[in-house]
């Protein structure tokens, strides 16, 4: 198991889905799983310290498994099929071991909650982790971002330069 730590929430511009990109910080790879606004909005919060007036889902998890006696010994991305990602959260209580099967997002929101280490299976990182060119280092959503603004940008120039300026300022003039 590789031990991974949440390196952003990007926004996909394309879609509503986001996208918790984990980063082993030994070798650099990262791992992008999409997740729902929802979802990111749940890791979000605790990760900005947001204080909410209700306890969310994830906080309600945290308290249940606390009062049963259980505690959270880790997290794991544990699988990849048919491009969806599976996670378990381990859970210690009264000396056993239990395992419960989670959708990543959940698992990462929950130990957010409780400070405990996430992990990626070797084989998932081995199929879906990407190392970013040294040179292309650069932030994905950022470059998307710029390319979209540019071509705005470059529509918004050509619209104003096919306007003939002379012509409105000669109508002015005869009002």
């Amino acid at each position: 198991m590789i031990k991974v730590l949440i390196d952003s929430i990007r926004v996909s511009l394309m879609s509503q889905l986001r996208v918790v990109i984990l980063k082993d910080p030994l070798s650099g790879r990262y791992l992008p799983i999409f997740i729902g606004p929802c979802e990111a909005e749940a890791i979000a919060v605790k990760l900005q310290n947001v204080s909410v007036e209700r306890p969310l889902t994830h906080d309600l998890l945290k308290s249940i498994l606390t009062e049963l006696g259980g505690t959270v010994q880790h997290i794991v991305v544990n699988d990849l099929r048919q491009d969806t990602f599976y996670a378990q959260i381990i859970v210690d209580q009264n000396g056993q071991t239990l395992t419960i099967d989670s959708r990543p997002s959940d698992a990462i929101a929950l130990s957010v909650r409780l400070d405990v280490p996430i992990y990626v299976a070797q084989s998932v990182m081995d199929r879906a982790g990407i190392t970013p060119d040294e040179e292309v280092e650069t932030d994905l959503l950022s470059v998307t971002e710029e390319t979209d603004s540019e071509e705005r940008l470059s529509l918004f120039e050509d619209f104003v330069e096919s306007l003939d300026l002379d012509e409105l300022d000669d109508e002015e003039n005869n009002d």
